[in-house]
């Protein structure tokens, strides 16, 4: 459904993208990750034929980018990062209004609202203006309208950023469905945990260039020890660098202290012996990220 090989993109003499490939198959999600200032916003950009690529190919639902973006973006849903909804339409204008740039009859679409407002949770709310909607409609519905022209592939650049646990979960439910309809997805997110619930694949990038791809738990198993213990608290940091532990890795992060390893009976007996506050856990996709590409503030 995409396919990018040795895809390059300079601004102002900075490298944006540099030499990336990866392909989404049918029916698959694929989340795109990497810190701010990685490249997962341009890519996106660029498969859509939004930007011109500086090297590279792509091909889009079969189609060359951008020589024929126009074609293949008929075949594309998008769920930009922002909501561009109109705030002068009512919630089902803004879906018929979408429609009509696909050329699609109004019959048609107005007959499709009802079902469209279901799917997002807005059943009941077609007459009101977007600036009546919470943050969390509005996404729903910016999700709802990318299904207008019945994609092949939707693009989602962020989906859930800013949205409340309730939210999330709900446009994750309705992700599901989409897979399971047959629907491919392409997923930006800095929630780890939402892309190893949702991505059947996924790359990590930073500095425009392909660090690490596979499933998560692929990932996870590839990268990471088994088992994680964090240490937080006033003496936490202290303490850890002290320990002294064989075959156990330490990072830190501010006043917490991590450690990786299998097992960790003996770290574990320790803590709660000198009455320190810990987390024991499994290792998971955040871990794989922080690893990969650092723990340092991106901006």
């Amino acid at each position: 459904m995409l396919k990018v090989e040795q895809l390059e993109k300079r601004y102002d003499g900075r490298t944006v993208v540099d030499k990336l490939s990866f392909h989404v198959r049918r029916g698959e999600c694929f989340a795109l990750l990497g810190p701010n200032g990685a490249g997962k916003t341009t890519t996106l950009k660029l498969a859509l034929g939004l930007v011109a690529p500086d090297g590279g190919r792509i091909w889009l639902v079969g189609e060359p980018v951008p020589a024929r973006a126009r074609e293949a973006r008929a075949r594309v849903g998008v769920v930009p990062q922002f909501d561009n909804l109109d705030p002068d339409f009512t919630v089902a204008e803004n879906l018929v209004v979408w429609g009509r740039y696909f050329g699609l009859p109004d019959a048609q679409l107005w007959q499709k609202v009802p079902y469209w407002l279901e799917f997002a949770g807005l059943s009941g709310r077609e007459k009101a203006k977007v600036g009546e909607l919470s943050g969390g409609m509005k996404r729903r519905l910016t999700l709802a309208r990318a299904l207008v022209n019945d994609p092949d592939i939707l693009f989602l650049d962020e989906p859930t950023t800013g949205l409340d646990p309730q939210a999330r979960h709900l446009i994750w439910e309705r992700l599901r469905q989409l897979m399971q309809a047959g629907k491919t997805l392409v997923l930006t997110s800095h929630f780890m945990d939402e892309a190893e619930r949702l991505a059947t694949r996924l790359a990590v990038v930073d500095h425009g260039q392909l660090i690490a791809e596979g499933s998560p738990r692929a990932l996870i198993d590839r990268h990471i020890e088994p088992d994680v213990i964090e240490i937080y608290g006033d003496n936490a940091v202290p303490w850890a660098r002290a320990a002294g532990l064989a075959d156990v890795r330490l990072e830190v992060s501010g006043e917490t202290a991590f450690f990786y390893g299998e097992g960790l009976v003996d770290l574990e007996e320790r803590l709660d012996a000198e009455g320190l506050r810990y987390v024991r856990r499994p290792a998971n996709l955040e871990d794989v990220f922080l690893k990969l590409t650092g723990r340092e503030l991106r901006d």
